[in-house]
C-alpha cells in the first residue's frame, strides 16, 4: 500500500492556483479523477499479498523469490517517488499522473501474462517505477484545486479512498484467486486504469509550477536508487547468504556508505532532490522514522499473516480475505479519526497510541498457536488496523506540516519514500527471522512431533518450504508420519513467526516512545524561506 498526505496549514490562504474554468476547474471531479488511480495501486497491493502464496505454488517459487514480488515493487517506487513528484512540479501534475497510470496498467498485464516468476518480479518492477510517477501527483492535483479550507476535507476522503482499496484487497483478491486463477488479480487493474485516463483526460486541470531553469539532480536520483537496493538487496540475500557473510555485510554496507553520500552530496546543491535542512526539524526527522516503522509492520505482518492463514490453517484465499477483514475495515475508520485527533491534539497525542496499539498486537499474537481459534486472531487484527490508520493520519502533520510550504512536495515524496522502504524492510527482515528460527527449530519440532529422528533430519532441506507454511508431506506417506510432519512444521513455523512478533513488538514500543518524548508539542515549518 501508498500513502502520502499533505498539510494545510501551510497553504496560502488565498486560495489554489488559478485553474481553467468549467469541469476541469471542478475540485470534486478531480478528485474523483485521482481517487481511480489510487484506488487501483492501492487495492494492487493488498490483492498482491493474499496472491503470494497462489503465485509460489503455481511458479514454484521461494520465499525469497516471493519477497522480491513485494520488494521489487517497493524499491523501485521509493527510489523515485520523490522524483515523480519532481515530475509533475516541472512537465505537469496531469500530464505525470496519467503517464504514471498508463504505465502501471500495461506492467500489470505484462506481470499477467509473465508465465514466469522472473518475469512477474521484472514486471512488479517496472510497476513501482509507474506507481512513483502516479501517487505522488494524485495529492499536488487535489492541492491545486481545493482552497485551503476544503483540502483538509479533500486529502481525508483521499485517505478513505486509499484505506477502502486495501481493506477490498483481501476479498478481491480472494474471490478472483479461487474463482479465476492469480493472473486475474493483475488483468483487474486493466478496466481501472483505462477508466482512470479516460476519466482524467476530460477533468483533469493543468497543473505545475514553476521551477525555472534549474537542472533536475540526476547523480541524486542514481546516488538514491542505488543505495537503497544495494541496502535492500542485502537485507533479502542475509536469510540465505547468512548474515554473517561477506556478501550481505558488504552489500548493506554499501548501501549505507551510498546513501551517506547522497545526504552529503545533497546538502552541498543549490536545487537538491531532497533538501537535508528539512531535517533539522527534529518533528519531521521522527515523523519520518516513525512512518518506516509503521509500513514495517504493516507490510512485514500482513504478509506472514497471509502464509499462516493460508497454509498453515488451510483456510483459502476468500476465507483469509474475510479474516483480515478487522484490520482493513479498522485502518478505513482510523484514518479520518487520527487526522482528526492530530488536528486537536498533534501527533504528539496520536503517533504513541498509534504505535502502542501495534506493540500490544504484536504481543497478542506470541499467544498464537498453528491451530488457534479465531477468537484469538481478530483482536490484535483490529489493534494493527486502527494504530496503522492513525500513525498514517498524524504523519501527515509531522512530516509535511512540519516543512516550508514550497517544499510541500518534495516532503509528500519523503513520507511516500519513507513508509515504501519501511515496507521492504519489513517483508525481508521478518521473513528472514521467520527462515532463519525455522532452519533451527525444524528438526527438533519434528522430532518432538513424533518423527523419527533419522527420518526428521532428512527433512532439513525442505526449511524453505516450512517457512512458507508448507508442510513436507506426501500422498504416499503413512497417515501417522504425515501427522506428525504437518504437526512439526506448523509448530516451526509459529517459532519462526514469534521471532518476527517479538522485534516487531520492539520497533513499535521505540516509536512510541520516540515520538512521544522526541517530538515537539506544535511547530511551524522549517526553514520557511530558505
Amino acid at each position: 500500500m501508498s500513502s502520502t498526505t499533505m498539510d494545510t496549514t501551510s497553504l496560502p490562504e488565498t486560495g489554489p492556483p488559478a485553474a481553467p474554468r468549467g469541469r476541469r476547474a471542478n475540485p470534486w471531479l478531480t478528485l474523483i479523477a485521482v481517487a481511480i488511480g489510487l484506488f487501483m495501486v492501492n487495492l494492487d497491493a493488498s490483492v498482491v499479498a493474499i496472491a503470494n502464496p497462489e503465485i509460489g505454488r503455481d511458479l514454484d517459487a521461494s520465499t525469497a523469490d516471493l519477497q522480491w514480488v513485494t520488494n521489487a515493487y517497493l524499491i523501485a517506487m521509493a527510489a523515485l517517488l520523490i522524483l515523480g513528484g519532481k515530475l509533475g512540479d516541472r512537465f505537469g501534475r496531469h500530464t505525470v499522473y496519467m503517464v504514471g497510470t498508463v504505465g502501471f496498467t500495461l506492467a500489470s498485464v505484462a506481470i499477467a501474462l509473465s508465465g514466469s516468476i522472473e518475469g512477474v518480479i521484472t514486471f512488479r518492477a517496472v510497476q513501482g517505477l509507474f506507481g512513483a510517477l502516479l501517487i505522488p501527483n494524485t495529492l499536488g492535483l487535489l492541492r491545486a484545486v481545493f482552497p485551503p479550507r476544503k483540502f483538509g476535507m479533500a486529502v481525508g476522503l483521499w485517505a478513505m479512498v486509499a484505506s477502502c482499496s486495501t481493506a477490498l484487497g483481501p476479498i478481491v483478491g480472494g474471490l478472483l484467486i479461487e474463482h479465476v486463477n492469480w493472473e486475474s488479480v493483475f488483468y483487474i487493474n486493466a478496466p481501472i486504469g483505462a477508466a482512470a485516463l479516460l476519466f482524467s483526460l476530460f477533468v483533469l486541470p493543468k497543473s505545475k509550477d514553476s521551477t525555472g531553469h534549474h537542472r533536475f539532480d540526476v547523480a541524486g536520483v542514481v546516488l538514491l536508487a542505488v543505495g537503497l537496493v544495494a541496502l535492500i538487496f542485502g537485507v533479502v540475500k542475509g536469510e540465505t547468504w547468512g548474515w554473517s557473510s561477506g556478501g550481505t555485510l558488504g552489500s548493506i554496507a554499501a548501501g549505507l556508505v551510498v546513501l551517506a553520500g547522497f545526504c552529503r552530496y545533497e546538502s552541498r546543491r543549490a536545487h537538491p532532490l531532497l533538501p537535508m535542512r528539512l531535517f533539522r526539524n527534529r518533528s519531521l526527522a521522527i515523523g519520518t522514522l516513525v512512518t518506516a516503522i509503521n509500513f514495517f509492520v504493516m507490510l512485514g505482518v500482513i504478509f506472514f499473516v497471509m502464509l499462516y492463514l493460508q497454509n498453515v490453517r488451510g483456510f483459502s484465499p476468500v476465507e483469509a480475505g474475510v479474516r483480515t477483514l478487522p484490520f482493513s475495515l479498522a485502518t478505513v475508520v482510523a484514518a479520518p479519526l487520527g487526522a482528526a485527533l492530530t488536528q486537536r491534539f498533534g501527533p504528539r497525542l496520536t503517533m504513541p497510541v498509534g504505535m502502542a496499539l501495534q506493540a500490544a498486537a504484536a504481543l497478542w499474537m506470541l499467544t498464537w498457536e498453528a491451530g488457534s481459534s479465531y477468537a484469538a486472531m481478530w483482536p490484535p487484527f483490529l489493534a494493527i488496523g486502527l494504530g496503522v490508520g492513525m500513525v498514517m493520519a498524524a504523519s501527515s502533520d509531522s512530516i509535511v506540516g512540519n516543512a516550508p510550504r514550497k517544499d510541500g512536495g518534495v516532503a509528500g515524496g519523503l513520507q511516500a519514500t519513507s513508509l515504501q522502504i519501511g515496507g521492504a524492510l519489513g517483508t525481508s527482515v521478518l521473513v528472514s527471522l521467520i527462515s532463519g528460527t525455522v532452519g533451527s527449530t525444524l528438526t527438533g519440532e519434528l522430532t518432538s512431533a513424533g518423527v523419527p529422528a533419522e527420518a526428521a533430519a532428512g527433512f532439513g532441506e525442505a526449511a524453505d518450504a516450512v517457512s512458507m507454511g508448507v508442510a513436507p508431506v506426501s500422498a504416499d506417506m503413512p497417515a501417522q508420519l504425515r501427522a506428525a510432519v504437518i504437526e512439526g512444521s506448523g509448530n516451526a513455523f509459529m517459532n519462526g513467526m514469534h521471532s518476527a512478533l517479538v522485534v516487531t513488538a520492539a520497533l513499535c514500543v521505540a516509536g512510541a516512545l520516540l515520538s512521544a518524548f522526541g517530538m515537539r508539542r506544535r511547530t511551524g515549518p522549517v526553514g520557511a524561506e530558505g
